[in-house]
């Protein structure tokens, strides 16, 4: 288990680029999307401000829809229909046209404790969708940790103040998930059949650097990990030594996705909520980090 300490190399602030300053309270669930405009595009929501984003890599606007329920997180769907969406309470078949989002349909949805929401996703190599939960009101212990599969919902794990940042490693026997709360990102054996075991410890923050929030895996198995509240995001190796830090002009850093038409750009989403005083906090930024991402799988519906 890692505790932040290890070689690190800092990357000059002047590198990273905020591509939109438009604020959002509280910016999340990056997706890349290659097939959507001239050259590809990244869709982010704004969970506070129940907005849905989408950046277009080749003109670099932004554009947003109000929604009528906030969205915590989007997946792609592999039969090219649209995408399942996290709404606060409810999963959803969500197509996304010129017009904005609309509900196509819904999927079954855990029945969750009242004050709860959902919060951060991600798919692996097999299609299977993992997803947790958090309390609103920050009361501890009350998140939990799922995985749907095709129309088979399972709750995994539970425990979770907030449930944070499912990523999977390159080769797939390795699922990573956060207790953002906790300050502890733990890692699991993921097994071809996606069941979990050996939960352990893969890496604690102190809170003098912020606490560990949404990630994702590089293609040689690194994990970077944004940092709430300590304006970064961290790499670091399979083993959970640090290797390199990127530090961002917005304390609140809330997740990171590869995208680009080579997935060599990192897109980094930060929250703008109670930081008033800072200028570009809320924005969406871009770094070419010397290493590229994976392709983001799609949920098999």
């Amino acid at each position: 288990m890692s505790r932040l300490e290890g070689e690190r190399r800092l990357v000059d602030g002047s590198m990273i680029q905020c591509v939109w300053r438009g604020g959002a309270q509280l910016g999340e669930g990056p997706l890349w999307c290659p097939e959507r405009g001239e050259a590809g595009q990244l869709l982010f929501v704004d969970i506070l401000g129940r907005i849905l984003n989408v950046h277009d890599f080749a003109s670099g606007r932004t554009r947003g829809w109000a929604l009528d329920e906030a969205c915590c997180w989007l997946v792609s769907r592999d039969d090219g229909d649209g995408f399942i969406a996290g709404l606060a309470s409810r999963l959803v078949h969500l197509r996304l046209g010129d017009d904005g989002p609309r509900i196509a349909g819904a999927w079954a949805t855990p029945e969750e404790p009242a004050g709860n929401r959902f919060n951060d996703a991600s798919v692996d190599g097999r299609g299977r969708l993992w997803f947790g939960s958090m309390n609103d009101g920050g009361e501890p212990g009350r998140g939990a940790l799922y995985c749907l599969e095709g129309a088979s919902l399972r709750q995994v794990d539970d425990g979770y103040g907030v449930a944070n940042g499912p990523a999977v490693s390159p080769d797939g026997t390795t699922l990573y998930h956060s207790d953002t709360a906790a300050g502890i990102v733990y890692a699991f054996d993921l097994s071809p059949r996606g069941e979990l075991s050996n939960k352990r410890e893969h890496l604690r923050f102190p809170g003098t650097q912020g606490y560990p929030d949404g990630m994702t895996c590089d293609a040689e198995g690194g994990l970077w990990v944004a940092h709430w509240g300590g304006g970064r995001v961290s790499r670091f190796r399979p083993d959970g030594t640090l290797d390199e830090t990127l530090i961002l002009p917005a304390s609140r850093v809330t997740s990171c996705a590869f995208g680009g038409p080579e997935l060599d750009q990192l897109y980094i989403t930060t929250a703008a909520v109670e930081r008033d005083q800072e200028t570009l906090a809320g924005g969406l930024f871009r770094v070419s980090p010397g290493v590229r991402g994976l392709a983001s799988p799609a949920f098999v519906a």
